[in-house]
């Protein structure tokens, strides 16, 4: 049973959730003006991590034959034999069901949104095979949890709060380009699409560097209009730091650091801005 799990962990990456959900916390922090209830709470985590997990199983699914063809994927569970296509698909209904019936235990507006939000997080498995604009995908799938959090709580979504899911669009969009890089010469032979295959990977990489300044400008427009205080603004000083740490670390002409970048970097930023955000909000509310 234990090997089991790790098996499906493994398959659905389940460690890829600390991207998404520390930016859905701090957007429920501040919809509920501190600590939700405990019922919110539960209801939100579960519907975030069943997203994410229909996110991954349907990628695996639909790229079983892809990754079976590729070097870098070619040991994951459906193409190495070990989890069948079958209990995937039986898994993916189920975490469908999952994810519908916790948003419709939060509110009317949630349980609606969760529709369409399920055909995003879908569709996105196929873009590649027909546009680069995948990166930008990927990007928007991860930018509805802070906005999901927050009409969770709220029933609603301020400009403010698209701000800090724009701001998820361009940071995950931005590393998920880089992180291509490291399939750029099986894209090219499949004819599969990414920024780095269609513009070039020093044009890549210059891409992906304006979307994450983009997405600092978005961070530092969202505290200024919600408003944040001084201890959010630290806590985006330090991500503008990760950032250029991380672009150090890739060069055109050296992709052997793009996974240390990818995993280290990005979950350090997700981690700074929940750690600084919360620490804000707690001092501000006096909790």
């Amino acid at each position: 049973m234990i090997k089991k799990l790790k098996i499906l962990l493994e398959m659905i990456k389940f460690e890829h959730t600390l991207f998404a959900i520390p930016f859905a916390i701090i957007a429920m922090m501040l919809a509920a003006e501190g600590v939700p209830t405990l019922y919110q709470m539960f209801w939100i985590l579960v519907a975030l991590t069943f997203a994410r997990t229909v996110a991954m199983l349907w990628n695996r699914i639909v790229d079983a034959e892809i990754d079976a063809r590729n070097p870098r994927t070619m040991g994951r569970a459906i193409p190495k034999g070990l989890v069948s296509v079958r209990s995937a698909v039986v898994m993916l209904v189920l975490s469908c069901g999952v994810f519908v019936l916790s948003a419709s235990m939060l509110n009317r507006l949630s349980f609606i949104l969760s529709f369409p939000a399920l055909l995003v997080i879908l569709a996105y498995s196929y873009l590649k095979r027909f546009t680069w604009l995948s990166h930008f995908v990927l990007g928007l799938v991860d930018a509805m949890a802070p906005a999901g959090a927050w009409i969770a709580i709220r029933g609603d979504l301020p400009f403010s709060i698209v701000l800090l899911s724009i701001a998820v669009v361009l940071w995950v969009g931005g590393f998920d380009i880089l992180y291509s890089l490291m399939d750029l010469d099986f894209d090219r032979r499949e004819h599969l699409f990414s920024i780095p295959v269609i513009f070039g990977v020093p044009r890549g990489i210059l891409v992906s560097r304006l979307m994450h300044a983009l997405m600092v400008i978005a961070l530092v427009l969202f505290g200024l209009l919600y408003p944040m205080h001084l201890l959010y603004f630290i806590g985006v000083a330090c991500v503008v730091v990760l950032l250029v740490y991380e672009h150090g670390l890739i060069r055109p002409d050296d992709f052997s650091k793009v996974e240390k970048a990818f995993y280290e970097t990005n979950i350090g930023v997700s981690g700074i801005m929940l750690f600084f955000s919360a620490l804000d909000l707690w001092l501000k509310v006096g909790l």
